[in-house]
């Protein structure tokens, strides 16, 4: 099988597609590139296909690797016979290859080995062909120092049948299938830590049985961590008579005298060899497509944060709030630079409350501020309330931000080189106002895990959830386009082709040789060569550029394509930039080439009318209800207005401007059944909710969606 065939199994698109995306691939282009730039190769395959196009060419490649391992390991030892080679040849499936290879692969010795060493291989194949012979007087036969008895050359004998029969990979096949099937999970307490504070979260799981096929991700991940964390204790099993009843069918040949030693041997092998593999191996299995649900639940999470409305180039005051400590204050210009910091104490103890309204309304009107920016924590709602009691000598909005991985950052080592005079609670505030001017800038210098959305995010595969991420920042990052001129290091480097090294390199030449004007500048920037020139150019932006082309999605390899559209339209391209009524004139199959199609021409057409346009909408205000400081303000039944925080699989979290986030279940975001929260609701939307139960002592809230 070849690698577009093997690729073709899971991806429903023409061969040639795939051909064209793996070619582009291998010529080390990135996805975002591919998916904007390579239209008319790949058939306008979007960036969710290329990337498992990708994924499944790697597999591949991990596949072959495998293959050429195990049929060199069974080379070597002299055992590699036509017949297996053929198999191993044949198969692409992982788990089958090692199944081929189990009799083969190095391991301990075993009570098989240790009884072939002491010669009984033959009395069990004489046992395992099941034939008329009576097996107890011959194994009288083979007994020596150190087969003691007849007893004891059976016994080695069976070892030997139970390995076989574990090794047997038509054995293995069935009951892997019989446990995919019919599995289910039984958990029990573990006495000893039943009534620790920190087990009360796990009670659900203290005596619990499920089929595993029916336990959704999130159930899974608790259940595993609190057996990793040892409240309780775990099994994945079958129906035994099942299982033996499938061992038999392909084992047993009719009853002899050999049919009792065959049973035994069978009840070993599944009990000793093949229950705790296959169950191990199952719930790996099941755990895999947790770890791939909750990682995807994590990725479109942190998309959709990523992405949020931008204040945009504001002055913004930015507020963390707290009480004993005071409000840390920061006022930012429009390129989110530090022009000024101070602590005021508006709350209790301190109530300061006149003199940091004074200070407020002065550092408004000195540094010319356009909105106010509020971190969500501690103090944050009696913080709304302190600034909206003040008299402003014009109009400054106030925003509520969410301030999840705000001290991450702020200990870090970007907020270090950023701010290396300042403390952690400034460079913090100053977090919280760029958030609010640029969610997108700032919250890629933050690991994603600690941003605060998903769920179970700790449990699952770290390398699979950190690819994943990676790979929703790039996308975000090139959807939305940065200004080369403004943007940071860390930005940067997830701009298509360009990474951590050229980043500081970009940087490094805009601080010496001050703003780039053009995007053919990037070429001089050291060690950037052309073709991470190619990858990466059309994602940068110049805004006041000589060309203004350069402050667009245009690809310069495109600019001599839409420099003929405007000559022969007898416009300059400044003119024909934003003009819908002339793009409409434009006939897109006179300029098709062989390089640039039809796809990649109407893409030129959009851009054209509505150049750099960011996809993101504006940031607006929020109003939560002023009269719900707290918990102990709830009350069954109040409709209340809220953000969105968290969406997992189970529901969502809402904001309701209290400390506590509430849960809308999904069963209670509308009415019918909801397969996917994300089709009802999404990160930061407004929304309406009303408070169906509040367990002030567990710190729970329930909602349901108001519709």
């Amino acid at each position: 099988m070849t690698n577009l065939q093997f690729i073709s199994k899971s991806v429903n698109t023409a061969p040639i597609n795939i051909q064209n995306t793996v070619q582009l691939l291998q010529e080390d282009c990135t996805i975002p590139f591919i998916s904007r730039y390579r239209k008319d190769k790949t058939g306008n395959l979007d960036e969710t296909i290329i990337e498992q196009i990708a994924k499944l060419q790697k597999d591949y490649e991990t596949i072959i690797k495998r293959k050429e391992a195990i049929l060199k390991s069974i080379e070597e030892q002299n055992a590699l016979s036509p017949e297996l080679k053929s198999k191993i040849d044949q198969s692409f499936d992982l788990q089958e290859l090692e199944d081929f290879y189990l009799p083969f692969k190095k391991k301990k010795k075993t009570k098989a080995d240790v009884a072939r060493e002491n010669g009984l291989e033959p009395l069990a194949k004489i046992i395992m062909a099941q034939n008329n012979e009576d097996v107890d007087f011959l194994s009288t036969k083979y007994i020596n120092e150190n087969v003691i008895n007849e007893d004891a050359a059976l016994q080695g004998a069976r070892d030997i049948i139970a390995e076989w029969i574990n090794e047997n990979i038509y054995v293995r096949k069935q009951l892997r299938r019989l446990f995919q099937r019919k599995a289910t999970i039984t958990t029990k307490v573990v006495k000893t830590k039943k009534d620790e504070p920190e087990a009360q979260k796990f009670n659900q799981y203290f005596d619990w049985s499920e089929p595993l096929t029916k336990a959704p991700s999130h159930r899974l991940l608790a259940m595993l961590r609190a057996e990793n964390e040892g409240f309780i204790k775990f099994k994945v099993e079958v129906d035994i008579d099942e299982a033996y009843d499938i061992i038999d069918e392909l084992v047993l040949k009719g009853q002899s005298p050999s049919t009792p030693h065959v049973q035994l041997a069978i009840e070993d092998s599944y009990k000793r060899l093949l229950n705790p593999a296959i169950s191990n191996e199952i719930l790996q299995e099941a755990k895999a497509k947790a770890d791939a649900n909750s990682i995807q639940v994590f990725a479109n999470n942190l998309g959709q944060l990523l992405l949020a409305p931008p204040l945009g180039e504001k002055r913004i005051l930015a507020i963390d709030p707290g009480f004993r400590s005071g409000c840390k204050v920061v006022c930012l210009d429009e390129k989110g630079d530090l022009l000024y910091n101070e602590t005021i104490y508006p709350h209790a103890p301190q109530n300061e409350t006149a003199m940091a309204m004074k200070k407020i309304k002065s550092m408004v009107n000195a540094y010319n501020i356009d909105a106010i920016s509020i971190g969500n924590g501690t103090a944050s709602r009696e913080t709304e309330f302190f600034i909206k009691k003040i008299a402003f000598d014009k109009p400054v909005q106030v925003f509520i931000v969410s301030e999840a991985g705000a001290s991450v950052y702020s200990a870090s080592k970007i907020a270090r080189e950023e701010f290396p005079n300042y403390d952690v609670t400034v460079r913090g505030s100053v977090s919280i106002g760029r958030r609010l001017s640029d969610p997108l800038a700032e919250l890629v210098k933050i690991d994603p895990k600690a941003i605060g959305v998903g769920q179970y995010q700790h449990d699952v595969d770290q390398t699979k959830l950190k690819e994943e991420l990676d790979s929703t920042v790039i996308r975000c990052v090139n959807s939305v386009g940065i200004n080369i001129n403004t943007a940071s290091k860390h930005l940067l480097s997830y701009v298509s082709g360009i990474g951590e090294k050229l980043a500081e390199n970009i940087v490094q030449y805009r601080s010496e040789n001050g703003p780039f004007e053009d995007r053919k500048q990037l070429k001089k920037v050291p060690r950037l060569g052309e073709k991470a020139y190619q990858q990466g150019v059309a994602f940068i932006r110049i805004s006041n550029a000589k060309n203004p082309l350069d402050n667009s999605a245009v690809h310069p390899e495109a600019y001599p394509i839409v420099e003929k559209m405007a000559k022969d339209l007898k416009l300059s391209v400044n003119d024909l930039i934003a003009n819908k009524e002339k793009t409409a004139l434009i006939k897109v199959e006179n300029y098709i080439t062989p390089e640039i199609g039809l796809l990649t021409l109407k893409d030129i057409i959009k851009e054209l009318e509505k150049p750099g346009l960011d996809p993101r909408k504006s940031a607006k205000v929020f109003e939560f209800d002023p009269n719900v400081k707290s918990i102990k303000d709830l009350k069954t039944g109040m409709i209340l207005p809220g953000i969105v925080n968290n969406i997992t699989n189970f529901g969502c979290f809402v904001d309701l401007g209290i400390k506590e986030s509430g849960l809308v279940h999904i069963s209670q975001l509308k009415a019918g059944f909801v397969s996917d929260v994300n089709e009802v609701v999404k990160l930061h939307q407004h929304v309406e909710v009303k408070v169906t139960e509040v367990d002030e002592d567990r710190k729970r809230i329930q909602l349901t969606m108001v519709i």
